[in-house]
């Protein structure tokens, strides 16, 4: 399958936004719990917000004229990485179009921007397994190794 990759600008925030919404849903969907909004209008106004920045970035992912994934990275410090490098929050691939090479490809396109950015690392956080068991053989098999715990959060109110 023919898919073209490119950045995503302010313009796409609504296309990215329904995305992360699919995204989001089937997250919900796999582990019986709601974690998070989906709220697409919301969605679309951070995106838009964040695209605006330097730190941001997203990649959509097209087949025929259609949007079918995407990736998003943002730029985080830490010492233990030894500087600047960066995150994937979210990266997400159609069901219909998944195990055909679109989901490396994503991933070989975060590469390009990392090294365009001097980042010394990726690092992405998969949700809970063994629900997504595939989602961390997915990565693993796209030279990620797992680095630690679980992802905690707390809410700031």
């Amino acid at each position: 399958m023919d898919f073209i990759l490119a950045p995503a600008s302010a313009n796409d925030a609504e296309t990215v936004a329904e995305l992360t919404k699919e995204l989001l849903e089937e997250i919900m969907a796999m582990t019986g719990a709601r974690h998070f909004s989906a709220d697409t209008s919301a969605l679309a106004t951070l995106c838009r917000e964040f695209l605006a920045g330097e730190d941001y970035a997203a990649y959509l992912a097209c087949h025929a004229g259609k949007e079918v994934g995407f990736i998003t990275l943002s730029e985080t410090r830490a010492l233990y990485a030894g500087g600047r490098f960066g995150i994937i929050p979210e990266c997400y691939v159609h069901p219909a179009f998944r195990g055909n090479g679109l989901g490396a490809k994503l991933l070989a396109e975060a590469r390009e921007h990392a090294r365009s950015r001097g980042w010394k690392r990726l690092e992405v956080t998969t949700p809970p397994l063994p629900v997504f068991d595939r989602t961390l053989q997915f990565y693993q098999a796209n030279g990620f190794e797992v680095a630690g715990g679980r992802k905690l959060k707390s809410a700031i109110e």
